[in-house]
């Protein structure tokens, strides 16, 4: 069995996913495409993942491509998680996974509308669905907040969970919006605020045409195999959220090659793809909480030290904002009260890796500005750091 050691995994994060400087990408959507998507849950992520690999990072190039040219776009998706994609990849993601979780989404809120008791179901949603297109049609985008006053029916409340322990008292325009969304017939457009805001303005659009979902699901397997591979059968399953039927499947249609890491495991990779690959000049990045080379594995010990995670995640498996030389993770960083990247080293790394950490703090701050920035989800060290 062909052998594939942590180092040359670490080599090809390095490379593929465009962190080394003589690796970094020109353009918003090949950094997309290089990752195969973009985590989103946290509006400034999409930023500062794409701009941490960027050629010429901006706030600008990602304005362009999100608003203006539409080239890439945002789907509730992967483990029913928020990912923003390019237009090329977002059909075969929506098939793969954006279908059966809008469905979910609908049936969960159809539930909650007949357990309310006020006789509010899919006949009353599709009217109220109706009325908040019509509007958007007609303004071009709204705030959830403006579609509510323009739809009365989006101000109506809902008794959740009645009867039970959790039951709670909930507008039903958030939910609504959701649905919408996750169906593709209305997209997030520019946010309220400046970038790092989440509460976005909302128009119409087109949901994505009907394909294929097993073909979708070996495209988005090949795509993620190159990207992170070699990887093991598990860190697809964990990543794509498909089931292990769904995913073995897709990954015999690759017909890929074993590998053995170091862990010991068996990870596959794309046929074409059992190549060492050259070194790379040494490298150093500061990446946002949930970035792609952090979150796609469900095992990332060949680049996470054991002794680093308490510090990094949450208590939800959400990572924070790291520091990371040559392929592997390093260490965390945060705002601090001045605005500047404060970062602190889990790992000694010596002299020259120190160095190259402060030229990316120093480059990243540049493009930043006087931006403020607080992940949604908040780790030990992030909260020390910033604090």
């Amino acid at each position: 069995m062909y052998r594939i050691d942590d180092e040359q995994r670490r080599i090809r994060i390095g490379r593929r996913h465009l962190l080394a400087p003589s690796a970094r990408a020109s353009s918003v959507v090949a950094v997309a495409d290089a990752l195969v998507a973009l985590h989103a849950t946290d509006a400034a992520t999409v930023y500062l993942s794409a701009c941490a690999r960027l050629t010429a990072p901006g706030v600008g190039a990602v304005e362009q491509a999100l608003y203006e040219d539409v080239s890439l776009v945002r789907l509730l998706s992967m483990r029913n998680t928020l990912f923003t994609m390019s237009r090329a990849v977002a059909p075969v993601v929506d098939a793969s996974n954006a279908r059966l979780v809008a469905a979910k989404e609908r049936q969960r809120l159809l539930t909650h509308l007949r357990e309310d008791g006020n006789g509010l179901a899919e006949r009353w949603l599709t009217e109220v669905e109706r009325q908040t297109l019509a509007v958007l049609a007609s303004r071009g985008r709204a705030t959830g907040s403006e579609l509510s006053a323009a739809v009365p029916a989006l101000r109506t409340k809902i008794t959740v969970f009645p009867g039970k322990k959790q039951e709670t008292v909930q507008g039903i325009a958030s939910r609504v919006i959701r649905v919408l969304a996750a169906d593709g017939r209305i997209r997030r457009d520019r946010p309220r605020g400046s970038w790092t805001s989440s509460q976005f303005r909302w128009t119409v659009s087109e949901p994505w045409p009907a394909s294929d979902p097993v073909q979708a699901r070996v495209e988005v397997a090949r795509r993620w195999l190159h990207a992170y591979g070699p990887a093991t059968e598990g860190d697809l399953k964990w990543w794509t959220g498909w089931g292990i039927r769904e995913t073995r499947n897709a990954l015999a249609a690759l017909a890929p090659e074993k590998a053995l890491l170091d862990s010991g495991a068996v990870g596959w990779v794309l046929p074409d793809d059992l190549t060492d690959e050259p070194s790379l000049e040494p490298w150093a990045a500061l990446l946002p909480g949930l970035d792609p080379s952090a979150m796609g594995w469900g095992d990332r010990g060949f680049q996470l030290p054991p002794d680093h995670r308490s510090a990094l995640f949450d208590r939800a498996g959400n990572v924070g904002p790291t520091v990371w030389f040559n392929g592997q993770i390093v260490g965390g960083w945060a705002q601090g009260a001045s605005g500047e990247p404060v970062w602190r080293l889990l790992s000694d790394v010596g002299r020259e890796a120190s160095q190259l950490i402060a030229t990316e703090a120093a480059r990243m701050s540049a493009w930043i500005g006087d931006a403020r920035i607080t992940p949604r989800f908040r780790t030990p060290l992030e909260r020390e750091l910033s604090a």
